[in-house]
C-alpha cells in the first residue's frame, strides 16, 4: 500500500497548513474499501463549506456498492474509467441552480472535501470527463440542479497499477507564482 508523502516536495511561498501541499490528485486507486464513518467525515466538511445567504446548494450522490458505481461506470468517459474503476467510493457532486452563486459555493465545498479526506489518509480526484446528459438519466437528477463533478474517494495505490501511459503523470503538480494571480486595484 503506499503511503501518502507529506508535502511531496511542494514548497509554498508563504506559511499554510501542510494539509494543502499534500492534497493533490492521484489516479492509482486501491480496491479498499472506506469506513463509513471516515466517508460521513468527509461529507461532514463540505456540509461545512461557507455559502451565500446559507443556502447550501450542493447536494452529493454516493455509489460505494459494485452496483451503484457501475452505474457510475456507465457515464463516466473512457480516459477516466480506466483508472477510476477501483475507487471504492465515488461521488457525483450538484448544485442548485435556482440558487445565486451555486457553482461558486459548490466548489468551496469541493473544497473542504478534499481537504478533509486528505486529513483522513484518503485520496480524491475530481472528473469533469463524463456524459452530462446520461449522467443525469441514471442518477435520476432533476433538471433544477446542475452537475458539477464527479469524484474518485479511496486510498492511493502504487502508480505501477496504472496504464503505462498514466504512471508519468501519476504525481503532484506544482503552481505558478502567486505574483501571477494577484492584481492590485485593477486587472494587469
Amino acid at each position: 500500500m503506499a503511503d501518502l508523502q507529506v508535502n511531496q516536495g511542494r514548497q509554498a511561498e508563504y506559511d499554510i497548513d501542510e494539509n494543502y501541499l499534500n492534497r493533490w490528485s492521484p489516479r492509482s486507486f486501491l480496491e479498499k474499501e472506506v469506513p463509513e464513518e471516515d466517508l460521513m467525515s468527509v461529507l461532514e466538511a463540505a456540509r461545512w463549506a461557507p455559502s451565500a445567504m446559507n443556502a447550501q446548494p450542493w447536494r452529493f450522490i454516493i455509489a460505494r456498492t459494485q452496483e451503484d458505481r457501475e452505474k457510475f461506470h456507465s457515464f463516466i468517459k473512457e480516459g477516466n474509467r480506466i483508472w477510476c474503476e477501483k475507487a471504492p467510493v465515488l461521488v457525483a457532486i450538484l448544485s442548485d441552480n435556482k440558487v445565486g452563486y451555486h457553482a461558486f459555493d459548490t466548489g468551496s465545498s469541493w473544497g473542504y472535501l478534499s481537504l478533509q479526506a486528505t486529513q483522513k489518509g484518503l485520496i480524491t480526484h475530481p472528473m469533469a470527463g463524463f456524459y452530462q446528459d446520461q449522467a443525469r438519466e441514471a442518477l435520476n437528477i432533476p433538471d433544477d440542479f446542475d452537475i458539477q463533478l464527479v469524484v474518485a474517494i479511496g486510498y492511493q495505490g502504487e502508480k505501477e497499477a496504472l496504464p503505462a501511459e498514466l504512471q508519468d503523470r501519476e504525481q503532484p503538480s506544482n503552481r505558478r507564482p502567486l505574483k501571477e494571480s494577484i492584481f492590485e486595484g485593477e486587472y494587469k
